[in-house]
C-alpha cells in the first residue's frame, strides 16, 4: 500500500480559473471559496476564476487564492470522497504559503484565519521593501555550494541571500536587485547553467522581509493554532512538526528563512513515503519532487477528473 504525502503548492502556481471546475461540480468546493470571501470580507473567488492575471498574482491576492483551491481540494476528498486524512495520509508538507494550506488541511487552524494570515502575510512581505529596490532570481544547474558562492560574491554589491533550496539542482536566490543583478553575472563567469531573473515583486525568504517577519510574528502570537491531525515538515527546519508553539515559531521564521524544500522531500521519504500527491493548483512540486527522487511516485490533483482518478486508486 502506498505510503503518501500531500504536498500544497506556493506562489507562481496560481492561474486564472483554477478551482473553477471544482466550485462548479461540488458544494463543498464552493463552501470553502465562500468562506475565504466571507474571512476577507471581498469575492477573492471572482478574482480566482475570472482575473485579470494580474490581480491574481497580486501578492495578497495569491497567497490567500491559492490557499483556498488546495483547501477546496482536500474538502472534496474528505467530504464526497470519504478520505480519511489522518487514517491515510502520513506526511503534509507546502512550499512557503503552501506551509499554511498544509497547516489548514492538518487542523491546525481554519480556512478563514488561514485566508485572514496570508492576506496579511502578502500585504506586509509587500511592503517591507519599496518596489524596484529588491528581486529574486532561479539558478538552474547549480549546487548548494555554488549557490553560497554566488550569494556571497554578489552580497559585495547588495546583500544577496538563498531563498529556496528546490532540489534537482534548482535553487532560488533572494535580495537588493544590484545583488541579485551581480548573481546573474557572477553566475555565467561560474559556468552555471542558467542564471535568471524571477517577476516576483519582492525579495522573498530574505532578510530584508524582517518588517513582514515583524508583523507575522504579532499576527501569529494571537492566533489560534493547534497540534495538526498529521504531521507537518516545516520549510524552516524539513522536520516533522506537530508542537503548535513550534509550528508558530516556525511560521515567524519562514518569512524571512530558507524554503528548505529538498531537504523536507528527503525527510519524507526517510519517513517512508513513497507517494507524493499535490493538492491544488499547478503541478510544480511534482516536478521538483520527480527531479529530488526520481524512485517515488507523483500526482497532481486540481480537478474533479484528478479527484476521481485519485479515489479510485485508493
Amino acid at each position: 500500500m502506498a505510503v503518501y504525502a500531500f504536498t500544497f503548492p506556493g506562489q507562481g502556481s496560481q492561474s486564472v480559473g483554477m478551482g473553477q471546475e471544482l466550485a462548479e461540480a461540488f458544494p463543498a468546493a464552493r463552501a470553502v471559496f465562500q468562506e475565504v470571501d466571507d474571512a476577507l470580507g471581498e469575492h477573492l473567488s471572482k478574482t480566482i476564476f475570472e482575473g485579470p492575471i494580474e490581480t491574481l498574482t497580486s501578492t495578497e491576492n495569491a497567497q490567500p487564492a491559492l490557499m483556498a483551491v488546495s483547501m477546496a481540494v482536500l474538502r472534496v476528498l474528505e467530504q464526497d470522497g470519504g478520505l480519511d486524512l489522518a487514517g491515510r495520509v502520513s506526511l503534509l508538507a507546502g512550499h512557503s504559503l503552501g506551509e499554511y494550506a498544509a497547516l489548514a488541511a492538518g487542523r491546525a487552524f481554519d480556512v478563514a484565519q488561514a485566508a485572514r494570515l496570508l492576506r496579511l502575510r502578502g500585504q506586509a512581505m509587500q511592503r517591507a521593501v519599496p518596489a524596484g529596490e529588491g528581486g529574486m532570481a532561479a539558478l538552474i544547474g547549480v549546487t548548494l555550494a555554488q549557490a553560497e558562492e554566488v550569494c556571497t560574491r554578489a552580497s559585495e554589491s547588495g546583500s544577496t541571500e538563498i531563498a529556496n533550496d528546490n532540489g534537482g539542482g534548482q535553487i532560488v536566490i533572494s535580495g537588493k536587485m544590484a545583488g541579485i543583478d551581480a548573481a546573474i553575472a557572477i553566475a555565467k563567469e561560474m559556468g552555471i547553467k542558467r542564471a535568471v531573473k524571477l517577476p516576483v515583486s519582492a525579495p522573498f525568504h530574505s532578510s530584508l522581509m524582517k518588517p513582514a517577519e515583524d508583523a507575522m510574528a504579532e499576527a501569529l502570537a494571537k492566533a489560534d493554532i493547534a497540534a495538526p491531525v498529521v504531521p507537518v515538515i516545516a520549510n524552516v527546519s524539513a522536520e516533522r512538526e506537530t508542537d503548535a508553539d513550534t509550528i508558530r515559531n516556525n511560521l515567524v521564521q519562514q518569512v524571512t528563512g530558507r524554503v528548505r524544500w529538498r531537504e523536507s522531500v528527503a525527510t519524507m521519504t526517510g519517513l517512508g513515503v513513497d507517494t507524493f500527491v499535490e493538492i491544488g493548483a499547478g503541478k510544480v512540486l511534482s516536478g521538483l519532487v520527480r527531479r529530488i527522487d526520481p524512485e517515488v511516485s507523483t500526482l497532481s490533483i486540481g480537478t474533479p477528473a484528478d479527484i476521481e482518478t485519485f479515489l479510485k486508486s485508493l
